[in-house]
């Protein structure tokens, strides 16, 4: 894949809680190591987040068996509280995220270019899961 042929995905769930826990849960390291991972044989040991245009965030996301790990991270170009954010990946990749109210709840909608290393499929299951993952978290009792 070229880059003049990038494939955007886009992933969504809704919460059912307000914008401003939903916007706290997403962007604060504390709940980030909660929810930030696809399966539950992985897990998020670590979680650095400098919230603001031109801020960098990185997540350790591993297998809970030692047998792989990763950095996710990247540098955030705009944020707009309990509205938007916008960044790009290590790699070149441009992300968003919006965090709209409805009724009950908030809709989170995460758009992001797609990488040639796995499939479209494979990535758009990969980034749901994450989504899933999230909502659960965000929706249990605290």
């Amino acid at each position: 894949m070229s880059a003049g042929d990038k494939i955007t995905l886009t992933v969504e769930t809704t919460v059912n809680a307000p914008v401003e826990k939903v916007w706290e849960y997403w962007t604060e390291p504390q709940h980030i190591t909660q929810w930030s991972f696809a399966s539950d044989d992985w897990h998020a040991p670590s979680a650095e987040n400098d919230l603001r245009a031109g801020g960098k965030f990185s997540t350790r996301m591993e297998a809970k068996d030692g047998s792989f790990g990763f950095d996710f991270g990247g540098i955030y170009d705009e944020v707009r509280t309990h509205e938007w954010i916008a960044y790009t990946l290590g790699d070149d990749r441009k992300v968003t995220i919006s965090f709209l109210p409805v009724d009950n709840g908030t809709r989170v909608v995460e758009t992001f270019e797609a990488e040639s290393s796995h499939s479209i499929e494979q990535q758009q299951a990969g980034w749901q899961a994450f989504m899933d993952n999230f909502k659960k978290y965000s929706e249990q009792p605290k």
